[in-house]
């Protein structure tokens, strides 16, 4: 299956690099204390308490499951993505509590594409509000430090700013959880305390090269809600993201590949890791929307092994075309 989304060749590099000079410049500034955190929570080991299960937060009702958007420019193509899926108000309702399970992995400025765009953030964060959403809720459990992951990647003051509640992982958030019939999330730390009430679950997470996966994208961003040593998980990439893509059903996932990080990733840490690509891919089936993301970074759907093992174990469809995506081309 050739990609729906090829790999937009147009250079941008110059205006990337004068995009970035002054991020990167505030990372190198706050790097002491970054590697002191490893991802593992607060404490690192498993948590005491009864074992916890997401519930579904999967949306019913009419309307597309999937939407490609095709833009250099974040805000506008978001709206014209939830538009293109019936609307924002048919995942948000009056009165409800939204999370928005973000990547903010790495302590590193936006301009470097490793993390959520703060920007997009925001964005998502007024949109539910508007909506009439009771609260928004962002988290994350990055491998850095927490505070500066949020604060460098610029996340947490865009999503404040926006009315967004920034909650960082802390020892009493997590509970043990247990994927049914699961191999490797077994009696397992989740990030379970910011997602207690929580009415909606949407992902934002950036299109990334990987040097295990291949591809970071919707699914792999689930990888946030462990604690403990997930680092172990390593050992079997595709496993533990086709296992994720069973444990979390989210309302809604974005894909942000208005700009890529195509190369070195996850991290990166060069602008010139960076392509513009001018898309984002919005859905409410998460292995469809990365089975069409992975176009951006130059793949076929079939070279990334935890897309079909997702779908095997029935978590969405590779066959992306299968859902009749909407196409939307903004000038």
């Amino acid at each position: 299956m050739s990609p729906l989304l090829p790999k937009d060749e147009m250079d941008r590099r110059d205006f990337l690099k004068r995009a970035g000079k002054a991020g990167l410049g505030a990372a190198a500034a706050a790097a002491l204390g970054w590697w002191a955190y490893d991802g593992q929570g607060p404490s690192g080991a498993a948590p005491a308490g009864p074992q916890v299960k997401l519930p579904s937060y999967a949306v019913a009702g009419e309307g597309g499951k999937l939407a490609v958007v095709k833009s250099s420019h974040r805000v506008p193509a978001l709206r014209a993505g939830l538009e293109a899926l019936g609307g924002l108000g048919r995942f948000v309702k009056k009165g409800e509590i939204v999370v928005l399970k973000v990547n903010a992995a790495f302590a590193t400025p936006p301009a470097l594409g490793a993390t959520s765009n703060p920007e997009l953030v925001a964005e998502m964060t007024r949109l539910c509000l508007e909506a009439g959403a009771a609260k928004v809720i962002v988290t994350d459990n990055p491998i850095n430090d927490p505070t500066s992951c949020f604060e460098l990647s610029g996340i947490g003051p865009a999503a404040r700013q926006a009315g967004a509640q920034v909650v960082l992982p802390t020892a009493k958030a997590f509970q043990p959880t247990t994927l049914a019939g699961g191999r490797l999330i077994v009696d397992w730390p989740l990030l379970y305390g910011p997602l207690a009430g929580a009415d909606k679950l949407i992902g934002l997470a950036p299109v990334k090269d990987h040097h295990r996966s291949l591809a970071s994208l919707t699914m792999k961003n689930w990888y946030g809600l462990l604690g403990g040593r997930r680092n172990i998980f390593h050992q079997d990439i595709n496993g533990i993201v086709s296992e994720l893509a069973r444990l979390v059903a989210p309302s809604l996932v974005v894909a942000d590949g208005v700009v890529s990080l195509v190369k070195n990733g996850p991290t990166g840490g060069s602008l010139e890791d960076l392509s513009p690509t001018d898309a984002m891919i919005l859905g409410t089936d998460q292995v469809a929307v990365d089975a069409a993301a992975v176009g951006l970074l130059g793949l076929k759907p079939q070279q990334v092994p935890y897309l079909g093992m997702a779908a095997e174990a029935g978590a969405g469809t590779v066959d992306y075309r299968s859902l009749n995506p909407t196409l939307v081309e903004l000038g």
